[in-house]
């Protein structure tokens, strides 16, 4: 693996690497208690190809590293983010364990429960061996999540390699993304605040803020405050998710309001990866804080309006569709 491949987007080599589990997603395709569902639909999911989808829909060359089984559901894994046009020649194909599981099911309308079956999977047993030789120090932007590190000790090795090959000149981005169902708070806050100094983009829940920080300021904080907190950890540029609520942000010291999108939401999950995607395009594309916090917002509002954690992801073309999305006759003619 070493050297540097070609990506399938504009053929040449990847801009963004980013790095972990991607499991294959089953979802009930009715609302009630999963043991009623009587078919399945199969799909795939996971925060950091998301973000490689939502990248490469942008116009961003991307490449996915993690490892899969040597079973069906690994080449789903393969071949559905090469068929989005994501980078999938490093990925490892391991004969030694399956790939991982998900079931998504709407227990009512409005609540989502998501289960994973993820011990012992190919996904977690990703390892530095895995880095190709100096792809971390050839790409514009590393993108790496708080998910990768809990799910064994060799994955949070990756990381921590990942880290350390990546050129002076590499943008890391990190997405807390805190799963208490993989570690405790009292385990993860001290990894991730260690995360959290060593990146230059963050984007963080009001949560995962409170639990990087222990909380300082009190349950009162307001998210701006949690944001120049964070700041002052070492990101330049850190943003508060608030989901249907937008965001704040906190760059070079100056705090800035993500446009808020009314839509009907039909699935969350993956609204957050869509929204960093978003913000990392325009990121790499030169555009001011505005224009990255304006995508952002679009393609966090397109995504949870489509079932699935990445369908919904939008083209660089469709952004402006979010006019009909926000208007009363939402008829394209």
């Amino acid at each position: 693996m070493d050297g540097i491949q070609m990506n399938a987007l504009g053929g040449g080599p990847p801009e963004v690497l980013t790095l972990g589990e991607t499991m294959v997603l089953l979802c009930a395709p009715g609302i009630g208690p999963l043991r009623h569902a009587r078919s399945l639909d199969v799909a795939i999911g996971g925060a950091e190809s998301n973000v490689a989808v939502g990248l490469t829909r942008l116009g961003v060359r991307t490449a996915w590293i993690g490892r899969v089984g040597d079973d069906e559901f690994g080449r789903l894994v393969r071949g559905t983010l090469a068929g989005e046009g994501v980078d999938v020649s490093y990925a490892v194909v391991d004969p030694a364990a399956p790939t991982g599981l998900m079931v998504k099911a709407r227990r009512t309308s409005a609540a989502t429960e998501v289960n994973y079956y993820r011990a012992g999977s190919a996904g977690s047993r990703l390892s530095p061996d895995d880095l190709p030789a100096g792809l971390a120090d050839k790409v514009r932007l590393l993108h790496l999540t708080g998910i990768t590190p809990a799910l064994s000790e060799s994955a949070y090795d990756t990381v921590e390699a990942a880290l350390v090959s990546r050129g002076g000149a590499v943008t890391v981005s990190l997405d807390l993304n805190y799963r208490q169902a993989l570690w405790p708070p009292a385990v993860a806050a001290p990894v991730l605040r260690g995360l959290v100094e060593r990146c230059d983009v963050l984007f963080a829940t009001e949560a995962e803020a409170r639990l990087v920080l222990g909380d300082p300021r009190g349950p009162g904080a307001s998210p701006l405050e949690l944001g120049y907190a964070l700041a002052a950890l070492g990101p330049s540029q850190v943003v508060v998710k608030r989901g249907a609520r937008g965001a704040v942000a906190v760059v070079d010291g100056v705090a800035y309001d993500a446009p808020v999108h009314q839509v009907d939401a039909v699935d969350p999950v993956g609204a957050g990866d869509a929204f960093a995607a978003g913000y990392l395009a325009e990121l790499l594309a030169g555009a001011d804080v505005l224009a990255r916090l304006a995508t952002a917002a679009a393609s966090g509002a397109f995504a949870v309006t489509v079932h699935g954690d990445w369908e919904g992801l939008p083209r660089r073309d469709e952004l402006a569709l979010l006019q009909l999305l926000d208007a009363d006759d939402a008829v394209a003619r």
